[in-house]
């Protein structure tokens, strides 16, 4: 499921994207707000603002999970990676970062799906606050 919806976002296909998503999602992004849920829909991952976000790459982008560590129980699981996001925006800045990215999971009517998303990055504690967007693993 989890490089089912990697594949998804790397083919800008937000319906199947979204499709892996539980109706009650958590979810803490860089992006504003600070988190985001189900009572409060901003934030969340939804089809207009997933194919916005879409629109600012040119052309697929690449997206790889890097040794995911998976736990899985009867009806809960979750997962942890750093994953990288590679590709050209539409003007024309290379971008390529590494991220942390933890999901929790829910069998939902025996199917599993993302009930809490976590995307993060580390930021240097040097008194600048700067998002360490520079490592790799």
């Amino acid at each position: 499921m989890i490089e089912e919806w990697a594949d998804a976002l790397r083919n800008k296909d937000a319906h199947r994207a979204l499709s892996h998503y539980a109706p009650n999602v958590v979810h803490f992004s860089p992006a504003p707000p600070l988190l985001s849920t189900a009572s409060k829909k901003e934030g969340l991952p939804n089809a207009e603002g997933l194919n916005a976000w879409f629109a600012t790459w040119q052309g697929p982008i690449g997206y790889e999970i890097g040794a995911p560590s998976i736990m899985i129980g009867d009806d809960v699981a979750f997962s942890h990676s750093p994953n990288r996001m590679q590709g050209t925006k539409t003007d024309g800045a290379k971008a390529d970062l590494w991220f942390r990215l933890t999901f929790g999971f829910q069998r939902i009517k025996g199917e599993w799906k993302i009930s809490h998303e976590h995307e993060s990055v580390p930021f240097y504690m040097d008194g600048s606050f700067k998002a360490a967007i520079d490592l790799t693993p």
